[in-house]
């Protein structure tokens, strides 16, 4: 499922892709002597892929969140535990100004919720089974909080765009340096040939890794701000109780497939370089950020 998903949104991509610079009129990254560059088309291709892989990952992303997870929605609530679960969502929802989401319980055995969805009043927030089996209501209610913060704040839309403007430059300066190279080092006058394909693939993987720190930084920073929001509709006490409850499975393997990892209130451990690229900050950083703010 996970594999259909992952070609079908890469094949809904190269269509909004394609179709946008066909409308723009944009053709070749070479200019019409066939040697240099056209930075202009070639800025705007880059532009349109990075944002159009972004932005339908960010429309579909709650189609995507359901069937990756097995989120099952509560549309009429089977259970007193259910009718819990909505009644809270709804007043967090009411209380920060935004429409009522989509409720879910998705089958993990990991504590863990996730919010997604690319408009705060039409949005998703789902928690795991383990969580609502082991977390006291006021920290289940928290965690609700948390994620209510996220739509609240827009982070969804916002980390989309980050990530958007990040893969555009990535492509733009590796096609740059492919280009380089291939004039350069191997002399190539016409056209492109291999040693640009091969030098552009090695500089999208690395400038790849450096640009996803920027936006693991912005990721992390965001969820302080969701933990505040969290801490003003819940209560400090009881949000510090949630990621304290976090902390103690923190080394549990996380159970949100990898594109939902951000979107989730644990984002799990990591250490040394690992720690830059972390969506989430430590939680012990995020409980002392919430004592002391």
């Amino acid at each position: 499922m996970r594999i259909l998903l992952f070609l079908a949104t890469n094949l809904a991509i190269i269509l909004v892709a394609s179709v946008t610079l066909s409308l723009l009129g944009v053709g070749s990254t070479l200019q019409a002597n066939g040697i240099d560059l056209d930075l202009g088309n070639l800025l705007i291709i880059c532009a349109v892929f990075g944002m159009a892989g972004s932005l339908v990952s960010l429309f579909i992303s709650k189609w995507m969140a359901k069937r990756a997870t097995g989120t099952q929605i509560i549309d009429q609530p089977r259970t007193a535990d259910e009718k819990w679960l909505v009644d809270t969502v709804a007043e967090l929802a009411q209380e920060a100004g935004i429409g009522m989401p989509e409720v879910g319980i998705f089958p993990a055995q990991q504590s863990n919720a996730f919010a997604t969805g690319w408009n705060k009043n039409d949005a998703l927030v789902a928690v795991s089974l383990g969580l609502l089996q082991r977390f006291r209501k006021e920290e289940v209610r928290a965690v609700l909080a948390h994620e209510i913060g996220h739509v609240a704040n827009g982070d969804m839309v916002t980390l989309a765009l980050i990530q958007g403007v990040v893969n555009a430059f990535v492509m733009f300066f590796a096609r740059i340096i492919g280009h380089t190279v291939d004039r350069v080092v191997f002399k190539n006058e016409q056209g492109h040939g291999i040693a640009y394909f091969l030098t552009t693939i090695f500089a999208e993987i690395v400038l790849g890794i450096l640009a996803s720190t920027i936006v693991a930084w912005f990721s992390r920073r965001r969820e302080y701000r969701a933990d505040a929001m969290g801490a003003q509709l819940a209560g400090s006490a009881a949000m510090i109780g949630a990621l304290q409850r976090l902390k103690a499975e923190q080394e549990l393997p996380s159970q949100l497939p990898d594109q939902m990892v951000a979107f989730g209130i644990n984002g799990g451990l990591r250490q040394g370089l690992q720690a830059l690229f972390a969506s989430h900050p430590p939680l012990d950083d995020r409980i002392d950020a919430l004592r002391h703010g």
